[in-house]
């Protein structure tokens, strides 16, 4: 019987526990719904933090903060928020007004990857978001817009790789031109300095021959020279010889 009592002190102070934390939790809430109404964001992204702080896991709390942080223009902390909405997608739509929040959720993350310019994200958000609720025209209408922004983004991403390749590929070819005229340039040196090794060994020829010429008419000048001293010699004796 004393077992059994103090199970059940056990059991009323834990349920008198999570009853304050939930109590704690839906004031908080209330108290950001009442400044978002206001357009107080930064005083409700406050209040909304401090209903996640008792409960981590509140739908309500975690949604209510990532609009409160859409509206100040944070818009990857308030995606973070949107993200796991999202990914409790089926406990959501389980939940009062569910349907409604969770398309709005993905509409909302549409509006943040518009934001970005991140249009492929953008257009698979607001298709999710109108697979829950077809009837959103707003939705439908941010569809139609980032599907043509993707299509002019796709396009113009095309042009810029084409310009790039052109680019690329005209530096190639002015490269290769100017390796072809390096080359030409030095086929030429290579041709000019085996024509002149001929020319330089045909002048050295004639300039020995000039002098193997001039060495045989300087030898024979000086024979010619000797035969003529021999010559008078001779004549000089004979006629010293008749004299006598």
């Amino acid at each position: 019987m004393k077992r059994l009592y103090i199970l059940l002190f056990i059991s009323a102070f834990a349920f008198s526990g999570v009853s304050y934390a939930q109590k704690a939790e839906r004031k908080n809430i209330r108290e950001g719904n009442k400044l978002y109404g206001t357009e107080k964001y930064t005083e409700s992204e406050i209040a909304y933090r401090k209903g996640l702080d008792v409960n981590p896991r509140s739908i309500e709390g975690t949604y209510n903060l990532g609009n409160a942080l859409y509206k100040q223009q944070k818009f990857d902390e308030a995606a973070q928020q949107y993200q796991q909405i999202a990914g409790i997608g089926e406990s959501v739509m389980k939940t009062k007004n569910g349907t409604a929040r969770l398309a709005q959720t993905y509409h909302n993350l549409g509006n943040i990857f518009m934001q970005k310019k991140d249009y492929g994200q953008s257009v698979e958000a607001y298709k999710q978001s109108l697979r829950i609720n077809p009837y959103d025209d707003e939705t439908r209408y941010n569809l139609a817009l980032a599907q043509k922004l993707l299509k002019d983004q796709q396009q113009q991403q095309q042009n810029q790789d084409q310009q790039d390749k052109d680019k690329k590929d005209e530096e190639k070819q002015e490269q290769d031109k100017q390796n072809q005229q390096q080359q030409q340039q030095q086929d030429d040196q290579k041709q000019n300095k085996t024509q002149e090794q001929p020319q330089q060994n045909e002048q050295m020829s004639k300039d020995n021959a000039q002098q193997m010429l001039d060495a045989f008419l300087q030898d024979e000048k000086n024979t010619q020279e000797k035969v003529r001293k021999a010559q008078m010699q001779q004549q000089q004796r004979k006629k010293t010889d008749k004299e006598w």
